[in-house]
């Protein structure tokens, strides 16, 4: 059995490559922004639309999205699966497009995009983000790449969650100013324990002053409890779906060797 505390997409990722084993999630509700921004009965008509397109889905996304598409790949290995696209062909990438945007800048390679996007990285205020480095002129900017492009632009470092925490491990640099998921923080913190992490400020006028994901947010000791104890919600993918939605997970392992 897999008790998965986090959302709803990457329960479902263990279930297609665990089928025979029991997946379960302590809250069904804890979903994501980002993939519901890609449904598939929108999503399917758009990749028929354009049948010469290789389709690379960003792993945030449901089981239907990634049985439709060619490769999968993470934060971590988007260029390197990008890169393996031989140059004639042309690339759809989803669901996120600030990541599309990205790595079309790091890559070169023009790719059509889909409009989706994640509710935590898009809430940075690029101008609450300058003005919080005039107060802390010697911090770095660093940035997860789901983050908006004015973000990413003013970045020391872009990475994925690992990327940024390695980074801030490694760096002389004694200050960080952090763009991505509060709760990234708290790992941060125990890797350096010695250094000043600052939660890049969002838009709206709240208590914490940064982003946190609602949605994983919903999981809590007591529900990881009860869903240990019942064993419930379980997860479940239709086979024809999980078969093909391992394949483009497969090709990814495969390329990111």
């Amino acid at each position: 059995m897999i008790v998965f505390c986090g959302v709803h997409f990457m329960a479902e990722t263990a279930k297609i490559l665990n089928p025979t084993k029991k997946v379960i999630l302590p809250d069904s509700k804890a979903g994501c922004s980002l993939a519901d921004s890609c449904p598939a009965s929108a999503f399917k008509p758009f990749v028929e639309a354009h049948p010469d397109h290789v389709v690379v889905t960003y792993i945030n996304c449901s089981a239907e999205i990634k049985a439709l598409s060619d490769l999968v790949c993470t934060s971590s290995n988007a260029e390197k699966i990008v890169n393996s696209i031989p140059l004639d062909k042309p690339i759809i990438f989803a669901p996120d497009k600030n990541l599309g945007k990205y790595i079309m800048e790091k890559t070169g390679r023009k790719m059509l995009l889909w409009e989706g996007a994640c509710i935590v990285h898009e809430a940075f205020s690029i101008d609450k983000i300058l003005d919080l480095h005039k107060k802390y002129p010697n911090a770095q900017i660093i940035a997860h790449p789901e983050s908006e492009t004015a973000i990413l632009k003013v970045a020391n470092y872009i990475g994925s969650t690992s990327g940024l925490i390695e980074y801030a491990k490694n760096s002389d640099c004694k200050e960080f100013i952090v763009a991505t998921e509060a709760g990234i923080l708290h790992k941060m913190k125990k890797e350096v324990p010695h250094k000043s992490l600052i939660p890049a400020p969002i838009h709206q006028n709240v208590t914490c002053a940064c982003s946190e994901c609602p949605y994983m947010k919903l999981n809590s000791l007591e529900k990881l409890f009860l869903c240990m104890k019942y064993e419930l919600p379980d997860i479940e993918v239709p086979e024809e779906i999980r078969k093909r939605a391992l394949l483009p997970i497969e090709r990814m392992l495969e390329i990111s060797k």
